[in-house]
């Protein structure tokens, strides 16, 4: 069994572990009723038996499947991913190495991604020692922030500085009427 679900008691004597609802499934699991309801709509896990009234059935099987969703989802694999690697299974081939090529893609991102930021916070680092430098500035709101250098956020997207137009003073916003308000 996975470490994402190491608190689930696999031991339990009770037969009712073998035949969950629903319900029961969601708290052994940590996992919401509906979540398990997506999965089940998306493929991610298999048509569980209905009992005569209806209610979902599950064996013991479906939190093995749980927890490899769960610790993939910690590996940073998207739901899509994990579907694709969980039908390669379902065909008979192993999806390990659809796993490592992912993961490899995915290290990349993140390198890139803390590269990014390390860039970002090299940036507000500087501003911060122009701003103790300076002290104030006047401007619109805050002119330390307004005449800051910083040109890629945190997201890494290039912010350009806006057009200030002049806004004009006489135009007043139109009042909205209410109900039986005669204009």
């Amino acid at each position: 069994m996975s470490r994402a679900f190491s608190y689930i008691d696999r031991f339990e004597t009770s037969n009712a572990a073998a035949n969950s609802k629903i319900g029961e499934v969601s708290k052994r699991s940590g996992i919401g009723v509906e979540a398990l309801r997506f999965y089940e709509k998306n493929g991610l896990l298999e048509r569980p038996n209905r009992t005569h009234s209806g209610y979902r059935t599950y064996s013991d099987d479906v939190l093995d499947r749980l927890a490899f969703i769960k610790q993939a989802q910690l590996l940073g694999f998207s739901l899509f991913e994990i579907k694709q690697l969980i039908n390669q299974k379902r065909k008979g081939e192993s999806p390990c190495l659809e796993a490592r090529e992912i993961i490899r893609r995915r290290l990349d991102e993140l390198n890139e991604k803390i590269a990014q930021l390390v860039k970002h916070r090299d940036e507000v680092s500087e501003a911060l020692v122009e701003w103790d430098d300076k002290g104030r500035a006047d401007g619109h709101v805050c002119g330390l922030i307004e005449e800051s250098n910083i040109r890629t956020g945190a997201n890494n997207k290039k912010i350009d500085h806006i057009a200030r137009a002049p806004m004009n003073k006489t135009k007043r916003p139109q009042r909205s009427l209410r109900c039986g308000q005669k204009v």
